[in-house]
């Protein structure tokens, strides 16, 4: 021991700081880059792990929640964790905010915001959150319940996790489906 002070917490801390601050800014230029699309606001963690993308807003997000504020974010939480994830390692948004925006303003607003959070897996919670992040991020066909590798991440897409919540049988195609998610292993 040197007799010096450990300033690493302090350093990190710091580090971290400026990390929010330019994700902040990423977030605020995405809102610009498709006007009106801050409507609905998204939620969560700067730093996740995981994205959820859902297609358009639902009675939470419309009653002036953000994103994934309602029964399908509480949903989506729950199931990560059961995969293994920290459920606070998440960050949400919707693909669709606010009607009349155009369609490719609001891809290129999804990008930004994702590689603002640089996730290892994105997920797709609906129909037509699937076919914007599949549009966004050129994927091609984004089927539900298979992981597709691109750009140093995993995507996933399911079919309907809001609706689903209301038919057992539907929320178990749903949770299938979500297995496709890999844990990443830990670091050593």
């Amino acid at each position: 021991m040197s007799g010096e002070p450990n300033t690493s917490g302090g350093k990190a801390a710091e580090l971290e700081h400026i990390y929010a601050e330019k994700a902040l800014a990423e977030f605020a230029a995405a809102d610009r880059v498709a006007p009106g699309s801050d409507g609905v606001k998204w939620s969560g963690d700067l730093f996740a792990e995981v994205v959820l993308v859902k297609g358009e807003p639902g009675p939470a997000e419309v009653s002036g929640g953000a994103a994934l504020s309602g029964p399908d974010g509480v949903a989506a939480r729950k199931a990560l964790e059961t995969l293994g994830f920290d459920q606070d390692s998440v960050f949400a948004t919707v693909a669709h905010p606010e009607a009349g925006i155009d369609p490719d303003l609001l891809r290129e607003r999804l990008v930004i915001q994702v590689e603002a959070v640089d996730p290892t897996v994105v997920v797709a919670l609906d129909a037509t959150a699937t076919a914007e992040v599949a549009a966004a991020f050129s994927l091609g066909a984004l089927p539900y319940g298979t992981g597709v590798r691109a750009g140093g991440r995993t995507f996933v897409a399911v079919d309907g996790l809001e609706a689903s919540l209301a038919d057992e049988r539907a929320k178990r195609r749903v949770w299938r489906q979500m297995q496709a998610i890999e844990v990443r292993p830990p670091a050593l």
